[in-house]
């Protein structure tokens, strides 16, 4: 599940955010109104997006300068494929939201499409390669649409985050 189908899965609205097969097709700043309460945003990914170096880095300072100037953000999530160890480009950004003082949880997704062994060692990886360059451990969430995991976990977490910053 990419970013856009964890807002389609989260909210119950089929259709809300554009999905598409072919990761990196997000190349703007999408606004999603939740419940007249609170908004989640869907930003282009980091990685996996087929364009040009100079529009990838497009994408990263436009990212970069919604994140680090916007004083009413609740969190953000890092989506996590946890059908694979520790990735570089993962690292780097969780590094960066953490050094950057952003509140940053982690969502491991795609826990179905691997035995639960190989997702608690990749995530405990994950978490060993970010405790090097990181304080503290961020909070981590489990999610899979086909095993209808994660999801009340991952909007209680948003409640909270949303009263903590009112």
């Amino acid at each position: 599940m990419g970013k856009s189908s964890l807002i389609n899965w989260l909210t119950h609205k089929n259709g809300l955010a554009r999905v598409s097969k072919t990761p990196g097709r997000t190349r703007e700043i999408n606004f999603f109104e939740i419940d007249d309460s609170w908004t989640m945003v869907d930003l282009p990914g980091y990685g996996y997006a087929k364009v040009s170096k100079a529009q990838q880095s497009h994408f990263q300072e436009f990212v970069s300068d919604y994140l680090l100037n916007r004083p009413n953000l609740a969190g953000t999530f890092l989506l996590i494929d946890s059908r694979h160890s520790p990735q570089k480009l993962d690292l780097e950004f969780a590094e960066w939201l953490a050094l950057s003082e952003i509140p940053f949880a982690l969502i491991f997704t795609k826990t179905d499409k691997s035995k639960a062994k190989v997702v608690e060692k990749n995530i405990e990886l994950f978490g060993g390669a970010l405790a090097q360059v990181c304080e503290g451990t961020p909070p981590v969430f489990r999610s899979s649409t086909v095993k209808r995991e994660g999801r009340k976990e991952i909007l209680s977490f948003i409640a909270e985050a949303i009263q903590r910053t009112h």
